[in-house]
This record gives structure tokens, sequence and C-alpha cells, in this order.
């Protein structure tokens, strides 16, 4: 008998250390925003191939995605609480430099960035 209140209560110990560690990791962001989004030239065709740069503003760390077919390219898990910036480049050519602000709180954020190719 007391054997299994040992046992039962070192479950019920378990399990809510899992729950806090999974509320603290929710708390901090640990899931993340995602940045998404598609590059296109003047006439709103895709651009396949073209370089996404992603620039963390705190610690100027740079991811990279190279967008689809499609132009799309996406940045999962990201801070929330991070300002970043991002780009694209293709053929030598750049976006404009657009900005992911800590304060915008939308869980996912969609900018589609621009090339003119000339």
């Amino acid at each position: 008998m007391r054997t299994r209140r040992i046992l039962a209560l070192a479950v019920l110990i378990s399990l809510a250390a899992c729950v806090h560690g999974y509320a603290k990791d929710k708390d901090k962001g640990e899931s993340g925003r995602l940045l998404t989004g598609r590059v296109t030239d003047k006439q709103e065709a895709p651009i396949a191939g073209a370089v996404v740069y992603l620039s963390n503003t705190r610690t100027r760390a740079v991811k990279t995605f190279i967008a689809g077919q499609d132009g799309i390219y996406r940045f999962p898990a990201l801070s929330p609480s991070i300002d970043y910036e991002v780009y694209a480049q293709f053929d030598g050519h750049k976006s404009d430099t657009k900005t992911v602000s800590q304060f915008d709180t939308r869980p996912t954020v969609n900018i589609n960035l621009r090339i003119d190719t000339k």
C-alpha cells in the first residue's frame, strides 16, 4: 500500500514538472513566430531562386532562405522579443529592407519583397 502511494506521488510530481516546463517554454515564446512572404518582380511575377536574408538586429546573426518556384520564403520559430530585418537579392538586384518589430504581436508575419530586376 505504501509503495503504491509513493509511486502515485512520483507520477504526479513528474506530470506536474512536465506541465510546468511546457508552460514556461510557451511563455518564453519557444515556439516562436513565423515570417513568411513572397519575392516578386515589379510585374508581381514570382522570382524563383531569390535569396532572402534575415538579420537579427540584436546579434547581427543572419539566416538565409532560397525562394521556391512560387517565390515563397519562410523563417519559422523566430523569437518574438527581437527585431529582424529582411530583404531579398537576385541576379545582383536587391529589394528594400523591411523590419519585423518585436512590438508586432502577430504569430505569423507576412512580408512580400519586390525586386526591380530591370
